[in-house]
């Protein structure tokens, strides 16, 4: 019988589609992060539609990895005490709900962990660390964001270097201690959580990519979009296999083959 590919579980996000008045609620995973599982992880994602935080254990046992992606959505400020400084900020408390918990228990079981932009930012609050609501507007930083018009080839494409620590995971991954990356995000890590350590940084300071310390397995997050043609790109790629390959050493633990 051939092995079954190991299983990445991909939060949705919940969204409302359609017109102002004429709306329906879905559940949405953008092609880009699936497929860089599927073709680059060498893994299958999967979804769990409507998981509740108390299903987390149950549903953990049945695969090999998580990634969080990101998401037009921000986590929402009661989660790292703070008031929304902007009503119009986008949120999705439905994913907060589940994610904040997930993460958690992946650090806590071993299960291999990736988190991307919005999934960066998840892991830095749920375990005890707080975000700038808008980077922007914080004296000394640079506007991380995307431009608005520009064609996703624009606001993907190379935006600033990352430095990377000496030695770190990421410098093998690219190859060298600085790699351009892509920049499309509004929020940032303020303080970064107790048990991360910070591996790169962007040019104004703004952490950019960090590690659980002592993780029991994979445990990683990237500010930037490493799965936006992620096969084009020996670095991105670099971080799939790697996560991939933690993904294929669970599954061997979790089947007992």
């Amino acid at each position: 019988m051939k092995k079954p590919p190991s299983m990445v579980w991909l939060p949705a996000d919940h969204r409302l589609l359609g017109s102002e008045e004429r709306s329906m609620p879905f559940l949405v995973l953008g092609d880009k992060y699936a497929r860089a599982v599927k073709v680059n992880a060498q893994a299958q994602p999967v979804l769990f539609p409507l998981a509740d935080a108390d299903q987390i254990d149950t549903l953990l046992a049945l695969v090999d990895g998580v990634m969080l992606t990101g998401s037009p959505s921000n986590v929402h400020p009661a989660h790292f005490g703070a008031s929304l400084d902007d009503e119009c900020l986008m949120l999705d408390e439905a994913r907060d709900a589940l994610t904040l918990a997930l993460v958690k228990a992946c650090v806590a079981q071993g299960v291999p962990l990736l988190g991307i932009c919005r999934g960066f930012q998840e892991i830095n609050v749920a375990l005890g660390g707080t975000l700038h609501q808008q980077v922007h507007n914080m004296p000394g930083f640079l506007d991380h964001r995307e431009s608005p018009d520009g064609a996703y080839e624009l606001q993907y494409g190379p935006s600033h270097a990352v430095r990377f620590e000496i030695g770190s995971a990421f410098a093998q991954w690219a190859g060298a201690n600085t790699a351009l990356v892509n920049s499309v995000h509004g929020q940032g890590v303020a303080r970064l959580a107790q048990g991360l350590r910070a591996l790169g940084h962007a040019p104004d300071g703004l952490v950019e990519a960090f590690e659980v310390e002592g993780a029991k397995a994979f445990a990683y997050a990237v500010q930037w979009h490493p799965e936006w043609k992620a096969s084009e790109n020996a670095f991105y790629a670099a971080i799939f296999k790697s996560f991939g390959e933690a993904c294929r050493a669970r599954q061997v633990q979790r089947l007992g083959n």
